[in-house]
């Protein structure tokens, strides 16, 4: 088709190598890559987790001038197997070019990409509230049980909220809390598993 012929050629322009876009997996298929609106998009990373690999990995997004919105690394579902989050906000053509480079690493096993509608998808966070605001503050408990969100610690000083939740359900929370005062408030990056099975399991038996 015409339109295939104009992408391939327009890769071959701006020097991206045509075969980086067949080697990393996505869930949307060739068609979604040639969509050059942003989005928002869950890179997942299997990895060895060697010193200087995430200094690497964040270079790769710094030369394309790629901000990351969100990252969090952690153990995976395999044992000695590392599993990197990262969220950042651009079109598929680059998240796919990006996800090739990621791969490149040698300590990298496998690395995969989503669109939010593709995972299923949470962040963690913590409010510290001044200890009297609980029994002084009825609005408080109100607010705390109608955000779903719990009390994880009480302190002569102080108490700690958590909540987890999409972002903007922990930004509502942060809005409504504020005007009694915030004495701490942490939030962790983004949290996901995808909906589609991830052969990153066979893989590793195939390797073995």
């Amino acid at each position: 088709m015409l339109i295939d012929y104009i992408f391939e050629l327009v890769i071959k322009i701006i020097n991206i190598p045509y075969a980086s876009f067949g080697t990393p997996s996505f869930g949307g298929g060739w068609g979604r890559i040639k969509n050059m609106e942003n989005k928002t998009f869950t890179i997942s990373v299997y990895s060895e987790n060697n010193v200087g690999l995430l200094n690497r990995i964040s270079g790769i997004f710094l030369k394309r001038h790629i901000n990351i919105l969100s990252l969090n690394v952690s153990e995976s579902e395999i044992e000695s197997v590392s599993r990197f989050i990262i969220v950042v906000n651009t079109t598929e053509k680059w998240v796919h070019n990006i996800v090739g480079q990621i791969e490149k690493q040698i300590e990298v096993i496998k690395a995969f990409y989503h669109i939010d509608e593709e995972t299923i998808f949470l962040e963690n966070a913590l409010f510290k509230i001044e200890s009297s605001l609980l029994f002084d503050e009825k609005q408080i408990q109100n607010i705390i049980k109608e955000s779903h969100s719990e009390i994880v610690t009480v302190a002569r000083d102080f108490f700690v909220i958590s909540k987890s939740g999409q972002r903007a359900e922990i930004e509502s929370l942060y809005d409504k809390l504020k005007p009694f005062g915030i004495m701490q408030f942490v939030r962790s990056g983004r949290i996901s598993v995808s909906k589609a099975k991830m052969e990153i399991s066979t893989l590793l038996e195939k390797l073995s």
